[in-house]
Formats: C-alpha cells, sequence, structure tokens
C-alpha cells in the first residue's frame, strides 16, 4: 500500500489524551521477573519482543507494513516501524509528552480504551515502559507530521533529556524507532541470539499478511541480514511448518470469519504422521497453553469428522465416536484470532480466557469445514479414513495397556533391570537413563543408593516419530521406561504419579550416544511432553579428557576447556585418557565427573514459548523419513557442533 493511505476505517486518531495512565514504574527493576517473566535469556529476548509488539500493532491497526530490527555492536537493538509514530502531544493529565508517559509511566498505553487500537496483543500497556526501566539507555525518535523528534532515557528509565525536535521529514515519513541496551545489572547474560530472534520474527511475519519484517545482525565483520513476508499468511505457516512430512492432501485447508467482533483465522493439514502439532495465537500473540480459542477448534473439528463420517456410513452404525485425537492424528493446524480486548492468565500470555473467543471459532469453523467437507469429498474421506485408523490403533494401544498392567511391569513389579532408590519422596528422587549394560553397571555402584535410581537400556530405543501408540507399547525398552517413571503417556499420562523429580539422559559422548539423546528427546517430546515444559528432564554431561601430571588429576568436558587446561599445566609429561564412552570409567571416576549433585554437569531440556513453534519441526527433520531436510538441517547446523567423535 503506498504510503499505507488504506487505513482502518472508523478507527479513531492516536492522539496523547488517548493514552491512559493507571500506575507508577517503581517495582519493575525491583522484580522484573513479574514483567517478563525470568531475567535469564528468555526475558532479555522478551524485550526486544515488547518492542516489536507494539510496532506490530500498528500493523494489524492498518498503519504499518514495515518493521526493521537491527543487533548493534553495543550490544543496544533498533527496532524501526513506519507506523504513525508514538504521539508526541502534552498529556492532558500528566502535562508531559505522551511519548514520555508510555516509556516512563507503567500501565500507560493505548491499550485501554482510549481508541488508540481496536486489537492489540498487549496485556497490561507495560512494554514499553518495562523494557525503558529494563535497559541502561534508551532512546526513541519519532517521524510524525514532518517533524523528527527525540528523547533520551538512563539508568533504567529516567528522562535524561527532553522530548526535542532534531530535524524535519517527508509527512509521509512516519513511524518510530526505538534503540536501548539491556541493564547488565539486570540480566544474567546480554548477548541477543540472531537465529532466535530470526525465528520468532519469521514467526510474525506469517501471522500478518503484507507485513515486511527485517532482521539486521551488525555485531560481526559482515551483516547478516533476512526479511520475511508472506501475502499466505496463516496458510504459507502451516506449509512451512508441515514441508518436511507427506501431507495427506494437496491444498492448505483455510477458514476465517468474524463474529461478535473476534476476527478468525484457522488453516491446517494433515500428513501421513501420527503426531499433533497446533499452535494458537491471539493478537499475533503464541498462547502455549491454547485456551478458549483452541477449545473451539477441537470441539468444531471433532463435531463436524463425526457428522460427516456418520452421513456418508465410513463410520458403521455400531462404532463409537472419532475421539479428538484421532481426528487431529498428524495435522498441523494454525488457529489465530484477533480481538479487541484479550484476557490472559497472567503478563506472560500462556492462555485465553475469553469465553466468546470459543464460541466465535467454534461456530466459524463448524459452519465452513461442514461446506468444505462436502464440497471435498475426497479430502473429507482421506482425514476420515486416517482418523478411524488412529481409532483402531488407540484400542490397541488400550488392551496393550491392559496387558502391561497384568504383568510383571505394573505398579506392584518394577522392572527387573531397574536398580531403583530407597527414597520413596519423588522430589528427592531422580533416574539416570543410562546407555549399555556396562556403564548401568558402573552407574549401579557408583550412585547414591538412596535418591538415584539406574535404568540401562540396550541399544537404541524405537524412533517413534513414525509410531503410534500401540507400537510404542509394544517395544519393551520403552515399556520399561514407561513403567519405571509411572505417567503413563498421552491422554493416560499423570505428573502428579512421576517417579523422579529429575529425568536425566546418560549415554557417550559420540555420535551414537548423541542419536541415543535424541531418540529418547523425541520419546518424551511426543508422548509425554509435560516432562519437558514442567522441567523433569536433563542430559548428563560427561568429561571428555582425563588429564594427570605431577599426582594431580583434571577433567574437561569441551574441547576449548581441554586447550585452555594444557595451556596452563604444560602437555610435556602430562597423561591424557580421552573418554569414548561411559564404560571407559570405572565407578567412581563415573560418580565424581556426572553423577555426584555436588560436581556433576546437568544441562536442562527445556522449551519455551518463542521457540514452541520449531521443536515440532527440528524433531520431524532429524527422526522423519525425509533425508534431503535432514541433510540440509545438518549442513547449515553443522558448524555450531562441538565435541563431535567421527
Amino acid at each position: 500500500m503506498s504510503d499505507l493511505e488504506n487505513k482502518q476505517e472508523g478507527l479513531q486518531e492516536y492522539t496523547a489524551d488517548q493514552i491512559q495512565i493507571l500506575e507508577g514504574l517503581e517495582a519493575v527493576r525491583k522484580r522484573p521477573g513479574m514483567y517478563i517473566g525470568t531475567t535469564s535469556t528468555a526475558g532479555l529476548h522478551h524485550l526486544v519482543y515488547e518492542i516489536v509488539d507494539n510496532a506490530v500493532d500498528e500493523a494489524l491497526a492498518g498503519f504499518c507494513d514495515d518493521i526493521q530490527v537491527e543487533l548493534n555492536k553495543d550490544g543496544s537493538v533498533t527496532v524501526i516501524d513506519n507506523g504513525r509514530g508514538i504521539p508526541v502531544g502534552i498529556h492532558p493529565k500528566a502535562g508531559i509528552p505522551a511519548v514520555e508517559v508510555v516509556f516512563t509511566i507503567l500501565h500507560a498505553g493505548g491499550k485501554f480504551g482510549g481508541g488508540g487500537y481496536k486489537v492489540s496483543g498487549g496485556l497490561h500497556g507495560v512494554g514499553a515502559s518495562v523494557v525503558n526501566a529494563l535497559s541502561e539507555w534508551l532512546e526513541v525518535v519519532i517521524r510524525q507530521d514532518g517533524v523528527v523528534y527525540k528523547q533520551r532515557y538512563e539508568n533504567g528509565g529516567h528522562v535524561a533529556t527532553p522530548l526535542t525536535p532534531i530535524g524535519t521529514c517527508k509527512k509521509s515519513q512516519t513511524g518510530t524507532t526505538v534503540t536501548f541496551k539491556p541493564d547488565a545489572t539486570i540480566f544474567e547474560e546480554t548477548e541477543y541470539d540472531y537465529d532466535r530472534l530470526r525465528t520468532r520474527l519469521r514467526e510474525t511475519a506469517f501471522l500478518t499478511k503484507a507485513l515486511h519484517i527485517t532482521i539486521r545482525d551488525k555485531r560481526g565483520e559482515e551483516v547478516k541480514e533476512k526479511s520475511y513476508h508472506y501475502e499466505g499468511g496463516i496458510q504459507e505457516f502451516v506449509t512451512f511448518l508441515n514441508k518436511n512430512n507427506n501431507a495427506l492432501y494437496d491444498k492448505v485447508i483455510y477458514i476465517d470469519g468474524t463474529l461478535n467482533g473476534v476476527y478468525v483465522e484457522v488453516a491446517f493439514q494433515h500428513n501421513d504422521g501420527y503426531s499433533e502439532n497446533t499452535l494458537s495465537f491471539v493478537n499475533n500473540i503464541i498462547t502455549p497453553e491454547g485456551g478458549m480459542h483452541l477449545t473451539g477448534f477441537k470441539n468444531a473439528t471433532t463435531k463436524c469428522f463425526n457428522d460427516y463420517a456418520r452421513k456418508n456410513k465410513l463410520l458403521k452404525d455400531s462404532a463409537p465416536n472419532l475421539t479428538g485425537d484421532d481426528i487431529r492424528e498428524g495435522l498441523t493446524a494454525v488457529i489465530s484470532i484477533k480481538i479487541e480486548d484479550p484476557q490472559f492468565e497472567g503478563q506472560t500470555k500462556q492462555k485465553l480466557g475469553n469465553s466468546e473467543a470459543r464460541t466465535a471459532v467454534e461456530s466459524i469453523v463448524g459452519e465452513k469445514l461442514v461446506y468444505f467437507l462436502e464440497q471435498n469429498p475426497i479430502v473429507a474421506k482421506a482425514i476420515c479414513d486416517k482418523a478411524m485408523l488412529a481409532q483402531k490403533a488407540r484400542e490397541n494401544a488400550r488392551q496393550a495397556r491392559e496387558r502391561t498392567r497384568k504383568s510383571a511391569l505394573d505398579s506392584f513389579g518394577l522392572p527387573g533391570k531397574l536398580a531403583d532408590c530407597s527414597s520413596k519422596d519423588p522430589k528427592q528422587c531422580e533416574i539416570f537413563i543410562v546407555e549399555g549394560d556396562s556403564a548401568g553397571g558402573s552407574a549401579k555402584t557408583a550412585r547414591n543408593r538412596e535418591i538415584q535410581a539406574i535404568l540401562p537400556l540396550r541399544g537404541k530405543i524405537l524412533n517413534v516419530e513414525k509410531a503410534r501408540e500401540d507400537k510404542i507399547y509394544a517395544n519393551a525398552e520403552i515399556k520399561t521406561m514407561i513403567t519405571a517413571f509411572g505417567t503413563g503417556i498421552l491422554s493416560n499420562f499423570d505428573i502428579e504419579k512421576l517417579r523422579y523429580d529429575k529425568i536425566i539422559i546418560m549415554t557417550d559422548a559420540d555420535v551414537d550416544g548423541a542419536h541415543i539423546g535424541t531418540l529418547m528427546l523425541t520419546f518424551l517430546y511426543r508422548f509425554m511432553p509435560e516432562l519437558i515444559y514442567q522441567g523433569h528432564v536433563y542430559l548428563a554431561q560427561p568429561p571428555l579428557y582425563k588429564v594427570e601430571k605431577n599426582k594431580k588429576t583434571w577433567y574437561t568436558y569441551s574441547e576449548d576447556e581441554q586447550k585452555r587446561l594444557m595451556a596452563e599445566v604444560g602437555a610435556d609429561g602430562a597423561r591424557i585418557q580421552r573418554y569414548k564412552g561411559l564404560g571407559e570409567m570405572d565407578a567412581e571416576q563415573l560418580w565424581e565427573t556426572t553423577m555426584d549433585p555436588a560436581r556433576r554437569i546437568l544441562r536442562k531440556v527445556s522449551i519455551d514459548e518463542e521457540t514452541a513453534s520449531l521443536v515440532d519441526v527440528t524433531f520431524n527433520i532429524l527422526m522423519g523419513d525425509k533425508v534431503e531436510p535432514r541433510r540440509e538441517f545438518i549442513e547449515t547446523n553443522a558448524k555450531f557442533v562441538k565435541n563431535l567423535d567421527v
């Protein structure tokens, strides 16, 4: 659109008197976790998302079609948009420029019913002020009515310079530029991850048709730059998410509509796999825990496909209804709604609570999906046939579970190969999943018998990426793990029955060990994802080298650490042992390097909201059937891999 002349009809002007003040900014620096979730790397990146989301709100309102994010050499970040520009007029109540209100007063912004935005991703209007409060310094430049204004804040949000005109521009050149440097006294680390930001910005572009988003990394010798623009919106998003799968039908199913002020967009496509990947968004904000809009989608699709299968005699009269899980087997879906007053659970927007969102999605999808199925009987039958196969597999899995309960692998008889711990308090207990009987034997000798259980596995477990639940129960190694953990899997999963607070995957530090670890993580993510989401899964990190010299012993865990040690102690007279497997260590060495809680290194496996949408894609690339995507992934990421034995 030229100079964004195609504005949204009926939207009021965005002026200073629409900035509503609720309270001050004092608490942010004292309790940053309340506002950005954490002061770790996730919180650091959250600062960028807050500023970008403000620019996206301008795009959703119809006033912005270009956003640029730049990572600067000094550690600061710049976000540029061509929206209307934050208002610069004097706020009627505060007596200061509206932009200063936005950046210095908590719960102040155009998102509180002042007419600034009909749709916004912001919940409490804290984004800009929180970023300012948690920054060493922040500068905002506004292009509005042919004038360029600038203001600077320092030391956690305090005004350093007044809002000042610094130049002129064309009247058509409107927008806001925000540059900020995160405060190193607040955050555990302050280096931004280009790929993490790039992934989030690509997702944002998918969700906002026609929006151009560019990320530019200016920190290295060469500038890295990537731009995203998707005219197809969430239809292209589903195609992207499904690109490593074999689609069950050619075209992505797309439904949209508006009901009671809620705009609904849904796109989905089934593949021949068994895992579901459904992502839900509200005003472009991902809702990892779903909510009412997701419930509406599930209700509508379950009813529509059952009605179609009954009407067309695909389901026998005596057969039970298809469950939602049956219908969504192999489904990739994106649900995106726009709503004027979203009610989330918490500032981090994990789950949507608006009941009108469920009504809107259920009604729109229900009405239009019925019509689509009638018009596309081949696609409809393919989906129903797959769902009926899933139904049959589910019944087989139920029977397998019953057989498991009646076998020696039930609550009255834990797996024979499991060396359990004596404590009965799950919060104190941990289980090591160990590769091979040899390493398992060392681990059993080394462990703290009170709190540490050992479960040795023989060889590589089943690749579950292309397996249904009934096949899982038929695999001895996986069945053993399910029984040991105590939680069950999929719809039978119950986190309250978890027998160990920590599940620690302990494999050799070589290619085979990495493969086994990936197989294990794939199984846990596909069949017990809550173990990962709730922080119960860890990777042990055994040492790569043992160095002995002058009656002293050192262990190093990476090539870089080994180089530093050798530079410090010298190679002359040093005995160096390169470990290629856990079995090369005796029990004492395994304890002090890898199992002792006081000295070991554990890496927690975690998935946060901005990476959740790509986890499914990554597992499918690594463990799926297609070779070319896997080769491309390995070639792209090989430079980041360290400590690789070939």
